[in-house]
């Protein structure tokens, strides 16, 4: 039941129930409302329990940076704290909380796993017909997933060898299909 709006009283003096009637009226999204209430909770525990309004922007640093520090968080988990904290103090308490100079978060960068040759002729000794021809796709042309499933036959342009990958928007750019042979689904 945690997915469903519920309505609040609002004529409640409790702190959280007016900052939900704000984040409402402003048109915030439901998911945004519950996540930006969860940070901000966070930042009051963290403080000791003490009300938002006894503590200012000052004290936006220590817990931001808490994150970074101790608990090893992505710098979008960060952010998104950053951006519930902006909002109670800038858009709820009308207090501009200035330049925040706190400790970002690491950027965990994930090295892609690469298939040696030898790995993937073992892959593809096991493959036959349409998922043998979308691995070697996949594996000749460096596609993704997504975008080998949503290719057509109008996005491969046999005579220069090259496949028109759609992006967002219908932005196509074009992949190189290097030597790479299509004869169509092996059987």
């Amino acid at each position: 039941m945690d997915d469903v709006k519920f309505r609040l009283n609002t004529r409640s003096p409790r702190f959280m129930d007016q900052l939900r009637i704000d984040m409402r009226k402003s048109g915030l999204a439901y998911k945004t409302e519950q996540t930006y209430i969860h940070w901000i909770k966070r930042y009051i525990y963290f403080h000791n329990k003490r009300h938002p309004k006894d503590l200012g922007p000052q004290h936006i640093k220590p817990f931001l940076s808490h994150f970074s520090i101790n608990r090893n968080c992505s710098i979008n988990t960060q952010r998104t704290a950053l951006n519930a904290l902006v909002y109670l103090y800038r858009r709820f308490f009308g207090i501009e909380i200035g330049d925040l100079d706190f400790r970002l978060a690491r950027v965990h960068r994930r090295l892609p796993v690469v298939y040696s040759r030898e790995e993937i002729t073992t892959i593809l000794s096991h493959l036959r017909g349409v998922p043998r021809l979308q691995v070697e796709l996949m594996y000749g042309t460096g596609l993704r997933e997504a975008e080998l499933l949503s290719l057509r036959i109008q996005d491969v342009d046999f005579g220069s060898k090259h496949i028109f990958v759609r992006g967002g928007k219908g932005v196509k750019s074009p992949v190189d299909c290097l030597n790479l042979t299509i004869t169509g689904p092996k059987q």
